[in-house]
């Protein structure tokens, strides 16, 4: 592996953005089949647990150090910023889904792509609260 690649590598941010995607990809994926039995708002909720449980476990292998702390209060302190996370998710969602693109003219695929911007929009805080909060040494 060259050297850029492994500096690329080593950033915790481009990990969590890596292990972010991931579990991005299972809340997506999730949502598209869940829409199929559930109202579109249902099974973002949905979907967005089973992101959540997905993005955990890679967090807690790939992106953070060990904390000392126990596994059941990271992954409580790891729902209390997802659920600050969800409601945004949830909100741009259903607000792209359901004003934005319809005003935009956009039809084809309008809740996929809004269910998209949902999920990427917090990646920035919900980084740095993992970082300071749900993974500190500290546990503070």
């Amino acid at each position: 592996m060259n050297t850029a690649l492994k500096r690329v590598l080593s950033s915790p941010f481009i990990r969590f953005a890596f292990s972010g995607g991931l579990a991005a990809g299972v809340n997506i994926l999730s949502r598209l089949a869940l829409s199929q039995i559930f109202p579109y708002s249902v099974a973002i909720a949905i979907a967005f647990l089973l992101g959540m449980v997905t993005a955990f476990t890679l967090m807690k292998l790939l992106v953070f150090e060990k904390t000392g702390q126990r596994v059941h209060h990271e992954y409580l302190r790891f729902c209390l910023v997802n659920a600050v996370a969800f409601v945004q998710v949830w909100a741009v969602s259903l607000v792209l889904a359901q004003f934005v693109l319809p005003a935009l003219g956009v039809q084809a695929y309008s809740e996929t792509i809004a269910h998209v911007i949902g999920v990427l929009s917090p990646i920035v805080t919900s980084y740095f609260l993992h970082k300071h909060f749900t993974f500190s040494k500290t546990g503070s």
